[in-house]
């Protein structure tokens, strides 16, 4: 009752499900800073058993329809650096068909993504990890043009490894803002958040529009990734809400601990 068979995923399931999780993913990570997509791809794996290149592409329709809010909010504020965030997208869009190319003709098969899947997981929960046992500091980064060249490869960079996996980059993008370019935290938030929004629509165009091996489908699902968007959305802006009241240190510790269980289980099954 009220199951409804998802063609491009090729599932059947209950219609409450996908706004629920995507709900509950989003309303955790955000008041740790990081996409609910990160934990959306585990899910649909081993939850619902929907691993192919579909899959990657289905994630990035979350994207499209969680993160405007955000942006919003940021416009709204005056926090939203545009010209850092189009040149983000500038260096990024390429890469995106590039990362689109690679997981529907290299990455396809469930076993070879599993194991990209673990690194970028181990990767996220390390970082975590370090950013909770490192000694405060406070935040040195000058308002500054970064350079150039560096800024546009890193973006490429990034968003294949972001198209790969069904993610914008966002949570790639920030570190390297902040600890090579030397930027404020504060400044770059808005500007990664758009650049993710807007490289996903290039990522999604790349999934649907580059030939795929025959037999085989990129394009997303989109009702299945809608209803995670949706959820997503309320979900993310209710942990935003929540920040203040829980207590971040063991709330990045679960965190990081799920991430690095989740790739351990990758790597070894």
């Amino acid at each position: 009752m009220f199951s409804h068979h998802f063609a491009a995923a090729g599932i059947e399931i209950a219609l409450w499900l996908p706004p629920t999780a995507g709900f509950i993913l989003a309303f955790v990570c955000s008041m740790v800073g990081i996409s609910g997509a990160f934990l959306l791809m585990p899910f649909q794996m081993s939850v619902l058993g929907f691993a192919t290149p579909a899959a990657s592409a289905t994630n990035l329709v979350y994207n499209l329809i969680s993160i405007p809010g955000s942006v919003w909010r940021y416009q709204k504020e005056k926090r939203l650096w545009w010209r850092l965030a189009l040149l983000i997208t500038v260096g990024g869009a390429p890469g995106t068909w590039v990362g689109a190319w690679v997981r529907t003709h290299h990455l396809a098969v469930r076993e070879h993504f599993e194991i990209f899947v673990a690194l970028v997981l181990a990767y996220l929960g390390a970082r975590m990890l370090h950013d909770i046992l490192r000694p405060a500091a406070a935040q040195s980064g000058a308002l500054r043009e970064p350079p150039l060249l560096p800024l546009l490869t890193a973006s490429f960079v990034i968003g294949v490894i972001g198209t790969i996996y069904g993610i914008g980059g966002g949570s790639f993008m920030v570190p390297i803002l902040v600890s090579v370019f030397r930027l404020p935290v504060h400044a770059v938030a808005g500007a990664t958040l758009t650049a993710t929004f807007l490289t996903s629509l290039f990522a999604l165009a790349g999934y649907s529009l580059l030939p795929a091996p025959t037999g085989a489908t990129a394009a997303p699902d989109w009702l299945l990734g809608s209803l995670f968007g949706v959820g997503g959305l309320v979900g993310g802006n209710l942990g935003a809400r929540c920040q203040r009241h829980v207590p971040q240190r063991g709330l990045k510790f679960l965190l990081a601990a799920i991430l690095l269980g989740l790739a351990l289980r990758y790597f070894v099954v």
